[in-house]
Parts: structure tokens; C-alpha cells; sequence
């Protein structure tokens, strides 16, 4: 295990005793501290519904069945991000159709939006990469020109915000991850979040094997079986993880300001660095620094690699900031891309590196990072 990991999950006595409440109880399925998980969630994050699921790909999928997408549609998804982003659209049978991002925030170029829209795209999904929000505003009023559905990959943006919205209330539909990698973590799991009650309502039934919901006044025996009038899905939360998810965000602010600490150390001390570019947040935006990713400028990714072989040799764990899907087998061969179409996305997959952010650490460590960093980048001439 590397001396500087990129991420540690943050635990304590506190999701111990949230756990053993749980199992004492017996009640280890959905239960009540999945509803508190859900009730708090969505309150930090100013929504009006709030459902835990398995993960955000799971999520993502509820999204997009609840909005309506199926065969024959098409949804714009970025070039660069987690491949969960374009499977989910897989999932329903739609065609991704990848826009290209932005160099200074690695999110979906908003610009780029109305040249991909035919009367097939039925929704955008736009990615809250690293834990930058993209640009919402642009993004609902092409959207809203098109009548299309906006649904938020926010899977590294919990607790983020940008000018008064908050990640996961800025679309129809919000989609976040509780992976170990990201902001608070239930080992896997994730959430669905929106405004809109028709939905809520879709994504209650669909995530819980198509089950209508019944009141108690028309069931008339305790033993009689659940009404099912859609075929749904089994990505119900239990209530063992969402122990542990009520524990992280009781203190997910701590978090998040011990994130911020860390980043704003890395861009102190590597900002005279001329052959990196640096993170930066937007105006009036509160980051997460899920992921602290800078980007070679001019450079290969054959030094890129050397680079992060130097850092692996110093026990400091890396790695690129995510993937340029259309690379990817699958997407290339089944929709026949080219890498020229993507340019930034593929730049930013090559010359990208993740570095360690993980909660205590140190500005000695920190420094120690930037150090090798920093030597790795300037003692090598070669492109």
C-alpha cells in the first residue's frame, strides 16, 4: 500500500456504534437509517426527494428509465469520465453521443451542445467532474429550448455548489456516488435526488422491483402480496450501509473543509510550476477536490507516464484523471469514433495526474508530493 494513498475514508468510533445500532436491531435492509440517510442528504442538499441506491451507476439508470429514455434515443454525455456515465445509456438501449469538454474545468463544453442535438436526444447528462459543478445555467437553457431532461453525474460533487445551486438540485435529476474514492463513502452505494414528484415517484417504485406503493387502509392481510405494474429493479440501499452513510455526513462539512485545506496547499506551492496547469475553482463555487488533477501543457503522454512512475517509486499514489470514453474498445468500435473528434478529452486523459488528497494530511507531506512532483517534471528533458 502506498505511503501517500490518493484517498482514505474517513471512519471513527461514530460509524462503529451507527453499524452496531443497526445490527442490534435486526432490521438490516431498508430501515430507518436508510429514511435518515435520505433526509438528510436531501436537506443538505436542498432537494425535496432523496433515494439510496447501490451506486450511481445504478442510479444513473433509474435516472434515465424515470425520464423516459429508451431504444432509439440518444443522450449527450462528456467525452471524459467514469465509462459508468455511457453505460447507463447502454443500459436503456439509447446511443451516447459524446461532446467534447472544457480545458479549464474538465466538464462538458455547453458550446458544443447545439451542434449534437438531433430529434432523437431525449437528455444531457452533465458531470460534476473531480467535484467541479459544470455550467448548469447554460446547460437548462439549451435544454429547455430542446424540451430535454438534465440529469447530473454528481457522482464526486456531494456538497458542492456553484452561484447559490446546489449539486444535485441544479437538474431534473441528480445522481451521486458513495464509493470510497469520493467525498463520504458507504463502501458503494449512491443517491438519486430531484425536485419533481412525478420522479420521485418513478424512481421509489422502479428501485424496489416495480412495487406501487400501497396504503395501509387498502391492505386488507398482513401476508398479501405487493401490487407490481412496472417492471423494476432491486437497487435498493440497506440499511447497514446507510449506517455508515448517516455517520459521514454528520461530518461531511469537516470533510469537504479538510479537502479544501489540502488543495489550496498544492496550488501554493506548485503555482510556479510553468509546465503544469493547475485546478482552479469557478467564481462564487464550492469545490469538493473529490480529486486534485493537474495537466502537463506541453508534454507527451509517454512523460506523463515517467512521471507517475517517479511518484510510484516514492510510495506516492497517481494516476490520470479519468477516461476519455470514445477511446475506449467498446465505444470506438461499436460507434466507430475518432480520437481527432475529442481533442481535449484525450489530451486530458494523456497528460492528466491524480494526486493524493486524504484527510490529515500534512502540509510536510503535502510539500514531500509536490517535491517529487516537481523534480519529475523539470529534471526530465525528454517531450
Amino acid at each position: 500500500m502506498a505511503d501517500f494513498p490518493l484517498i482514505r475514508p474517513v471512519f471513527d468510533e461514530n460509524e462503529l456504534a451507527c453499524v452496531e445500532q443497526c445490527l442490534r436491531s435486526g432490521h438490516v435492509t431498508q430501515g430507518p437509517f436508510v429514511r435518515e440517510f435520505e433526509e438528510s442528504f436531501a436537506q443538505m442538499h436542498g432537494v425535496r426527494h432523496a433515494f439510496a441506491v447501490t451506486s450511481c451507476t445504478t442510479a444513473l439508470h433509474l435516472a434515465l428509465v424515470a425520464a423516459g429514455v429508451s431504444a432509439g434515443d440518444e443522450v449527450i454525455v462528456p467525452a471524459f469520465s467514469w465509462v459508468s456515465t455511457a453505460n447507463a445509456v447502454e443500459y436503456v438501449g439509447a446511443k451516447p453521443v459524446f461532446a467534447d469538454i472544457a480545458p479549464h474545468d474538465f466538464n462538458i463544453n455547453a458550446d458544443l451542445l447545439g451542434d449534437l442535438i438531433t430529434h432523437r436526444t431525449k437528455a444531457v447528462i452533465a458531470v460534476h467532474l473531480f467535484g467541479a459543478m459544470a455550467d448548469m445555467p447554460r446547460i437548462r437553457e439549451i435544454a429547455a429550448r430542446h424540451t430535454l431532461c438534465v440529469i447530473e453525474d454528481a457522482a464526486c460533487a456531494a456538497g458542492a455548489s456553484r452561484a447559490g445551486e446546489n449539486a444535485g438540485a441544479a437538474g431534473d435529476v441528480g445522481c451521486f456516488s458513495f464509493h470510497p474514492r469520493k467525498v463520504i463513502t458507504t463502501g458503494e452505494g449512491g443517491m438519486v435526488t430531484t425536485n419533481s414528484e412525478e420522479i420521485a415517484y418513478k424512481i421509489k417504485v422502479l428501485r424496489n422491483h416495480g412495487i406501487t406503493p400501497q396504503p395501509l387502509s387498502h391492505m386488507s392481510h398482513s401476508w398479501q402480496m405487493p401490487e407490481i405494474a412496472e417492471c423494476g429493479y432491486n437497487y435498493r440501499m440497506s440499511d447497514i450501509q446507510a449506517a455508515v452513510g448517516v455517520a459521514q455526513l454528520r461530518k461531511m462539512k469537516n470533510i469537504l473543509q479538510e479537502r479544501q485545506r489540502i488543495a489550496l496547499c498544492y496550488s501554493k506551492r506548485l503555482c510556479s510550476c510553468q509546465s503544469l496547469r493547475l485546478p482552479q475553482a469557478a467564481p462564487l463555487a464550492a469545490h469538493t477536490w473529490q480529486s486534485y488533477v493537474v495537466c502537463l501543457k506541453d508534454a507527451t503522454v509517454e512523460k506523463r507516464n515517467r512521471i507517475m512512475d517517479t511518484l510510484q517509486q516514492a510510495s506516492i499514489e497517481s494516476r490520470p484523471g479519468t477516461q476519455a470514453i470514445p477511446r475506449l474498445t467498446y465505444y470506438a468500435n461499436k460507434y466507430g469514433l475518432s480520437a481527432a473528434a475529442f481533442p481535449v478529452a484525450m489530451r486530458s486523459e494523456d497528460l492528466s495526474i491524480t494526486l493524493p488528497v486524504f484527510h490529515g494530511m500534512s502540509e510536510e507531506q503535502i510539500d514531500h508530493v509536490c517535491t517529487v512532483l516537481l523534480r519529475a517534471c523539470e529534471d526530465d528533458p525528454r517531450p
